[in-house]
């Protein structure tokens, strides 16, 4: 039987998860190591959510070619934004770092695009990608997406790539996201949204948890969420939306032991089939705090 998880085994999970591919690929940006190894197996965890992951970037206008390859988003929020020069943009979860080194060339040569991560490996690997690429104006830092280190109104807007959907506080988020925008800011984020309920067993099981399925906002949740924290004029989009056959990529590479009682990987195949998708998240700040 799996129990429910608290908030803080939730972020450990997922913060090892990432630290273990963040260290993977700072031993080799190729991800390619010896069999058998412990790496390859994280490595074979990290690829399970390869439906999601790929296929979001133009690689011809995705010139980081081992940030792109590191890359464990779900869809291409610096698209999404529309980010105009001397704009300043924050990423919530920034990992190796290429929705960053995106948004400061793009912002470039006065915008400063700042990358927020809770995992001391991925900042590691988002600052020897911005070396590589030669990137001046990205700033990355250590913290929590729950408690933002930046001041009140600090920049113009807020992008993330299926990383909210991974918080176990997704209220704080949002309000704190609210909070270091400006003025008329915008909440342009690529997230994982379900378009309907799924069983509470399969939102307990870790490891859909941190692969980015069973801790995800029904979308009329989100747009809710993101006004009750001070947002107008939010919205969801669905970008792609996933099938049994993309589900089954996935749950081969899951250990049956770690679901529910009467689960089998044929029955969360079909339980999840079309309940879940990725989703552009758009929102603005109003032009004043009343």
């Amino acid at each position: 039987m799996t129990t429910p998880q608290t908030d803080d085994q939730v972020r450990s999970a997922v913060q090892e998860r990432y630290a273990s591919a963040a260290r993977l690929a700072l031993v080799d940006e190729s991800a390619s190591c010896c069999g058998g190894s412990s790496c390859c197996e994280e490595a074979s965890k990290v690829q399970a959510i390869d439906p999601i992951t790929s296929g979001n970037y133009d690689e011809d206008d995705t010139p980081f070619t081992a940030a792109l390859a590191a890359s464990l988003g779900c869809g291409n929020p610096t698209a999404l934004a529309e980010l105009c020069p001397g704009e300043d943009v924050l990423d919530l979860g920034s990992g190796g770092g290429l929705d960053v080194l995106l948004s400061a060339r793009r912002i470039a040569p006065s915008g400063v695009a700042y990358g927020l991560d809770m995992t001391p490996e991925m900042l590691e690997l988002a600052e020897r990608h911005r070396v590589e690429a030669g990137i001046e104006n990205a700033r990355f830092m250590l913290g929590s997406i729950e408690q933002v280190p930046l001041p009140d109104q600090s920049v113009d807007v807020v992008i993330s790539n299926c990383v909210i959907n991974l918080s176990p506080d997704k209220d704080a988020v949002l309000r704190e996201a609210h909070r270091v925008l400006r003025p008329h800011g915008r909440f342009a984020v690529s997230d994982i949204v379900l378009l309907r309920e799924i069983p509470a067993e399969l939102r307990s099981v870790m490891a859909l948890w941190t692969g980015c399925i069973s801790g995800s906002l029904l979308d009329s949740d989100y747009v809710a969420k993101l006004e009750g924290a001070g947002f107008v004029d939010a919205s969801v989009e669905v970008t792609k939306l996933y099938d049994s056959e993309a589900l089954t990529e996935m749950a081969d590479q899951l250990d049956p032991s770690h679901l529910p009682d009467g689960f089998s990987l044929a029955d969360a195949v079909q339980t999840l089939d079309g309940a879940f998708a990725s989703a552009f998240i758009r929102a603005t700040k109003p032009g004043t705090d009343a």
